[in-house]
Parts: structure tokens; C-alpha cells; sequence
């Protein structure tokens, strides 16, 4: 697909991985909407191609809200899913008590639900899109190298993580008669306000884990890597990892 002219939803939009997105789109002449949990004011998009939504993804109404948003500039044509959590816990505590069923129900709730159902509802819309070029949409969703490379600690987060790297090329097969693409990109460690809450200190050691380059990921990578996911018309169905070829130690 073409960017340039065409309407592109943006979950995450805020901050981090996604706000990047949603500058490098608008750069290249899209109109997209950003949509997130936080408020309009923490957001802080302007301009006439960037249009937010405070919403939030595991809500059918208010995803269906951000579609009807974004569908008032034109057929939604693009998919760009970012929003992500973690929860640092073992699967057994030093008291030996089991990690709390709810909390990962609530990681897995906003990272693998929240990605199908942006998934689902996207892919309907773009269902309904006239062809062109030979396609209707691309979608690109958020996985983690956590879903292949989990660490003590991470058993929520890689459990949801991993899942919906599982879904990437049963969602690229299923929406294939639509013509709708599907991409996943899997990012090691970057630098966004999730890692800021972290001392310099672990930060300057995560980043001296990376083998080349020695750094943490900068989100307008990530953001380049979405952007060609879904100008590639033949890139469909894949995970791809983008994390300066880091394998994550057990801790």
C-alpha cells in the first residue's frame, strides 16, 4: 500500500513506539489517527494529518469509536497496533504462593485481547475497502523477543506476547481472500518511557547487552520497520525481530 494519502490507525499513539508511528506516517502524508488510553493533552500531536482518540483498546465500543473517527477522512487502510504492559512476578513467590490469576489476566487482557480485538474490528473495516494495487490494508502488530526468549519474571508478559506471534500467520492466512496483509514486529529493548522508569544504571547495562549496535533501540526504528511492513506488498505473515540481535539471558 501507498501511504501518502491514505488514512492509517495508530493505537499507543502517545508515547514511545507509537507516537513515533504516528510521525513517521503523518511525514509521509498519511492521515492518521492516534488513539490511547491517556489523555488528548498527553498525547501531544498536532497538525492537520494527526487526529486523537482517548480509547481504550480492549473496548469493542471504543475501538469501534476510533474507526468511525478515522473512516470520516477516508477507508481505514492501514493498522498499526502498539499498546503493551508487563508485570515483573515469578510464577511462584520465595513464600511459594502462585502469581495471582488476575494480574495475568490483566497483562494478558490489554496485550493479547486488546491486539485481537484491534486486529478483528481493523480487518472488518478494511474488508469493505475497493482494491488497490491488488489489496485492501496492512496491518502490523506489536509482539516482544520476550515471546521467544522469556525471562524469570516475565511468564505474563511472555505468555501474551508469544500468542500473538502465534496469531501473525493464522490472521495473514484467514484475511488472505480480503487482501489484507498481516506483520508482526517483535522489538528487543528500546528506548521508550516504559524503560525511563528504570535508573541509568540498568539502562546503561540492557543497552551494553546489545550486540551490535551497543545500544537501546530508538523508536523511529521501530517506526521505520511498521512503515515498511506496510508498503512491501509481499511481506505478509511474518515476525520479525528487531532488537540488534540480542538473545535475552535468563535474567
Amino acid at each position: 500500500m501507498k501511504i501518502d494519502n491514505s488514512v492509517c490507525v495508530v493505537t499507543g499513539g502517545a508515547s514511545g513506539l507509537g507516537a513515533a508511528t504516528v510521525h513517521r506516517l503523518a511525514a509521509a502524508g498519511a492521515t492518521v489517527v492516534a488513539a490511547d488510553i491517556a489523555p488528548p493533552e498527553a498525547a501531544g500531536h498536532n497538525g492537520h494529518r494527526v487526529h486523537y482518540v482517548t480509547a481504550d483498546v480492549t473496548s469493542e465500543d471504543d475501538m469501534t469509536r476510533v474507526f468511525d473517527t478515522a473512516e470520516e477522512f477516508g477507508p481505514v487502510r492501514a493498522l498499526v497496533h502498539c499498546p503493551g504492559r508487563g508485570l515483573p512476578k515469578r510464577l511462584l513467590n520465595r513464600n511459594h504462593e502462585p502469581f495471582p490469576l488476575h494480574e495475568f489476566q490483566q497483562v494478558t487482557q490489554l496485550n493479547l485481547f486488546g491486539t485481537f480485538n484491534a486486529l478483528r474490528l481493523a480487518s472488518a473495516r478494511m474488508a469493505g475497502n475497493d482494491e488497490v494495487d491488488g489489496e485492501r490494508g496492512a496491518i502490523v502488530m506489536t509482539a516482544s523477543v520476550a515471546a521467544f526468549e522469556g525471562q524469570i519474571g516475565q511468564i505474563a508478559y511472555t505468555a501474551s506476547k508469544a500468542a500473538i506471534v502465534g496469531m501473525t500467520l493464522c490472521a495473514a492466512r484467514d484475511l488472505a481472500d480480503f487482501r489484507i496483509r498481516v506483520n508482526t514486529i517483535a522489538p528487543g529493548t528500546f528506548d521508550t518511557p516504559l524503560l525511563a522508569r528504570l535508573s541509568e544504571d540498568v539502562k546503561s547495562s540492557l543497552a551494553a547487552s546489545v550486540p551490535n549496535p551497543p545500544r537501546l533501540g530508538d523508536p523511529t526504528e521501530y517506526a521505520d520497520l511498521a512503515a515498511t511492513m506496510l508498503t512491501n506488498g509481499y511481506l505478509n505473515g511474518e515476525v520479525v525481530r528487531l532488537d540488534g540481535a540480542i538473545r535475552m539471558a535468563p535474567r
